[in-house]
């Protein structure tokens, strides 16, 4: 595993910083760029407040320039071309400067599955405005009964003429409020095995007739997620991506990028670190109970020590990831296993620092002065639980290290 730089890693990374230290906007600096749920760069794309969406537009303009809008992307289509190695270091310092991720699932996802599965026209038709920034997709997988095990998706696609008709339901929809298209997973032959007769189509316009967007707000007051209503959309036969009837497997490609989960584990890192800073601070004594029950306290020191050596080891699997991308391997169980540590112990930072703070956690308001440290692990608390259900739920990720990665028999 490789944990240092060598000399061309080091000057890359120093050339990320000194972007991010140039170009990153001054509101950028001074706030985060918004968690995933409050919709980030692309809720700032489309603010009312100016200063929001210039800030979005300007790193938007920098990342353009440097290719690393898309950093992922082959040179030739208007990415970066960074290697394995040189992505992880790129996310790596992004997630330390809190910057916001750009693009949405159009860069990060079908991006990169266009590349692979798409024609000449589809590729000229979508990725240049996928690369501005102009045009955010949104991903239509999951279902009311068809999540993990999305192969059971029942949203249907009926062919008529030069086009398909497509009705029904989509579910946890990250960022539909927020998007200008849709690319969705849906089926064209129902007599099929579940795994076939699925067709990946991409919706060019959210607002299509008879599409219809509407908000799920979650535990924290948020709206990050939607349900997506289909009532005789139609969508031309031109927008299938990939062959019809085999979207199962288009849609698996854009499931092999990305798998180190550095920011997650950048973020534990830090979380921790401003936890500790703040017990250090007068304020940070008085509100949390190391003044106000010693055996408390002495029970939490050791918690709080397995929480920093659990951020440590996440990092790490971050880091065994990338190695194994790096010379060419493709992580398996691998991933799986970082992906389900990582998650699992994002929550389990979340409750100590729920509990370091006893009744003060209470506090909902961030503004307010019996807040610590602005209610964020109050909030934080809230929006660790989908953690380990999204991209996969933690059940699934066992399934798979106890199949792929210890040989048990399937059970």
């Amino acid at each position: 595993m490789d944990w240092a730089d060598n000399g061309e890693q080091a000057a890359f990374r120093a050339q990320v910083r000194e972007v991010l230290e140039r170009g990153l906007p001054d509101y950028y600096k001074n706030h985060t760029g918004g968690s995933e749920e409050a919709g980030g760069w692309n809720a700032d794309r489309k603010s009312d407040d100016p200063v929001r969406r210039d800030a979005a537009q300007t790193w938007a303009n920098v990342l353009a320039e440097r290719g690393w809008f898309a950093p992922h992307w082959p040179k030739e289509y208007g990415g970066g071309g960074l290697s394995p190695m040189e992505q992880f270091i790129y996310k790596q310092e992004i997630a330390l400067a809190e910057a916001p991720v750009v693009g949405g699932s159009g860069v990060s996802l079908l991006g990169p599955t266009l590349i692979v599965h798409g024609t000449e026209e589809q590729k000229k038709r979508y990725l240049p405005g996928i690369l501005s920034g102009e045009v955010v997709f949104a991903q239509g997988y999951s279902e009311p009964g068809a999540g993990s095990d999305l192969a059971s998706l029942q949203t249907r696609a009926i062919r008529d003429g030069d086009d398909f008709v497509v009705n029904g339901q989509k579910i946890w929809t990250s960022g539909a409020h927020l998007a200008d298209a849709l690319f969705a997973l849906v089926r064209t032959d129902p007599d099929a095995p579940k795994h076939r007769g699925i067709t990946f189509l991409m919706i060019d316009d959210i607002k299509t007739p008879g599409l219809s967007v509407r908000p799920l707000i979650n535990m924290a007051w948020q709206h990050g997620f939607n349900e997506t209503f289909f009532e005789d959309v139609r969508v031309p036969v031109a927008n299938a991506l990939g062959e019809i009837n085999r979207g199962w497997y288009v849609g698996a490609t854009l499931l092999d990028f990305e798998r180190s989960n550095v920011a997650g584990a950048v973020a534990a890192r830090r979380t921790i670190n401003r936890l500790f800073d703040y017990l250090d601070t007068v304020e940070g004594q008085l509100q949390s109970v190391r003044d106000k029950s010693v055996g408390q306290w002495n029970s939490l020191r050791h918690e709080l020590t397995d929480r920093y050596i659990e951020t440590e080891v996440g990092y790490n699997f971050s880091f065994r990831i990338i190695s194994m991308q790096n010379r060419g391997l493709i992580p398996n169980y691998e991933a799986s296993t970082a992906k389900m540590f990582i998650s699992e112990a994002g929550q389990r930072l979340q409750r100590t620092g729920t509990k370091v703070f006893g009744l003060y956690a209470n506090v909902w308001d961030s503004g307010s002065s019996h807040a610590p440290m602005g209610a964020s692990f109050t909030h934080g608390y809230v929006t660790s639980i989908p953690a380990t259900i999204a991209a996969g739920s933690s059940e699934i990720q066992r399934n798979i290290i106890a199949t792929r990665g210890l040989g048990l028999p399937r059970g």
